[in-house]
């Protein structure tokens, strides 16, 4: 009987093309814009690493000025990164299976003179633990090890684009890598590795591309480095300049980031953390009121407003806008049903219900509805394409937004559902009235 149904619905399209492609145009444009909002949401919200996120706890402290809270939201708003002592006391602790104390700084590359021209680029020093945690995967190679972090080994990771530049894509491991006056040993290279966001460093750029060299972060003194993104800081000027003076001072700049198994070892690391800052507290340290915090990534994004408002609105309104299509579209669905009256009446005289007149109507609207909506998620794919275009003019990834299974699952929902929504009233309206007067018409 479906199929039937479907026979008539698709010969009531042919028919009637014009009226047809008008209503098709409505589910079309609304579809097109709740679809894009909806992905453009989804593209910042969704979960970056399913696969760890119940595990990763990102660490924040309040080390910061005793008469005057960090500038925020409230009186608990903490400072988004840690300093550089408190990052040497938490590494200290064996509760976490993994950590890591990581920044974003820059460098100069001098490659072979065959193959480029020096040129800067940004360099993620992190320890070895970054890359099992954030599940960073090799297509040469691996990470170094923890003797690599103690030892301060010259030694790096780079990315597979970065290996592409430099050494043509093929195997480049026990290759040497020059940043700055310094010689690196290629130890691993990355695959291809494109978080949704940038979610083990919020504090600059969520939609940006991973960095595309690593390198231990022992390394930060020696070279003298400094973070290339986001750092606050307060208290007197420190007692020694340049990287000497970092070491001691109040500057915030690294991100922290911890890997607890389980709820047993989340409550650990946290008594942990209180009795860091009372221990620091004894020694003239933390004098606000204890606020330590160990995020989920979840938590973590919503406290950073990854997700912006403007993303939400733009999905409200649409969402809003596919209602109003719907709507106005009743009134020539209406017209289109009650025009087939002598129709209707014939099958009705026949033996056929209301109740199959109904179907046989929201199938119609159903099938509307659908190929409407495959026409929208096509103008959808344009879109995102051109805020693709847009971010790439930016200087950020230019594939940051896209269509998902989810997302197509949503806009065939939302087609179907606007179908229904558009064609609910026409079809039971159709069916109400008396075979006699359907018969009379005709």
């Amino acid at each position: 009987m479906f199929a039937h149904n479907l026979r008539i619905a698709w010969k009531s399209l042919l028919r009637s093309r014009g009226l047809s492609f008008l209503i098709l145009l409505g589910i079309a444009l609304g579809i097109a814009l709740s679809t894009t909002f909806a992905a453009a949401r989804h593209s910042f919200a969704r979960d970056p690493i399913p696969e760890k996120s119940r595990v990763l706890r990102y660490v924040r402290l309040d080390s910061w000025d005793p008469k005057n809270a960090y500038p925020g939201d409230g009186a608990n708003t903490l400072p988004p990164q840690v300093t550089y002592r408190d990052m040497k006391g938490l590494m200290a602790s064996k509760i976490p299976v993994r950590q890591t104390g990581t920044f974003k700084t820059a460098l100069y590359v001098f490659p072979d003179p065959k193959v480029a021209r020096p040129f800067q680029e940004t360099v993620r020093v992190c320890f070895a633990d970054f890359f099992p945690m954030f599940l960073a995967p090799f297509r040469y190679g691996a990470a170094w090890d923890a003797k690599a972090d103690e030892a301060a080994e010259p030694v790096a990771v780079i990315t597979k684009e970065m290996n592409e530049k430099l050494f043509g894509g093929s195997n480049s491991v026990g290759r040497t890598l020059r940043l700055g006056e310094r010689d690196f040993r290629v130890v691993g290279v990355l695959d291809a590795w494109l978080p949704s966001v940038k979610f083990y460093d919020l504090t600059q750029g969520q939609a940006q591309a991973p960095e595309n060299i690593f390198i231990p972060f022992a390394w930060f003194q020696p070279l003298k480095l400094f973070t290339f993104g986001n750092s606050d800081g307060w208290g007197p000027s420190p007692a020694a300049p340049g990287i000497e003076g970092l070491l001691t001072s109040e500057q915030t700049w690294i991100q922290m980031w911890v890997e607890l198994p389980d709820a047993a070892a989340v409550a650990a690391y946290r008594s942990f953390l209180d009795a860091y800052a009372l221990e620091e507290r004894r020694r003239g340290r933390f004098l606000r009121p204890l606020n330590n915090r160990l995020s989920t990534i979840a938590e973590l994004m919503d406290d950073f407003k990854v997700v912006p408002k403007e993303a939400t609105t733009l999905l409200v309104v649409s969402l809003l806008f596919l209602a109003i299509c719907s709507v106005n579209l009743v009134g020539l669905l209406l017209g289109k049903f009650l025009a087939r009256a002598p129709e209707v009446g014939v099958r009705r005289a026949l033996g056929a219900s209301r109740f199959d007149i109904f179907v046989q109507h929201i199938v119609e609207c159903e099938l509307i509805g659908l190929v409407g909506g495959l026409a929208g998620i096509g103008l959808s794919v344009g879109m995102l394409a051109l805020l693709n275009v847009v971010m790439k003019a930016q200087g950020i990834r230019p594939d940051f937004f896209g269509l998902d299974a989810p997302m197509v699952g949503l806009s065939i929902l939302l087609a179907l559902a606007a179908g229904f929504v558009a064609g609910a009233y026409p079809a039971w309206r159709t069916c109400q009235l008396p075979p006699a007067v359907h018969l009379k018409v005709s």
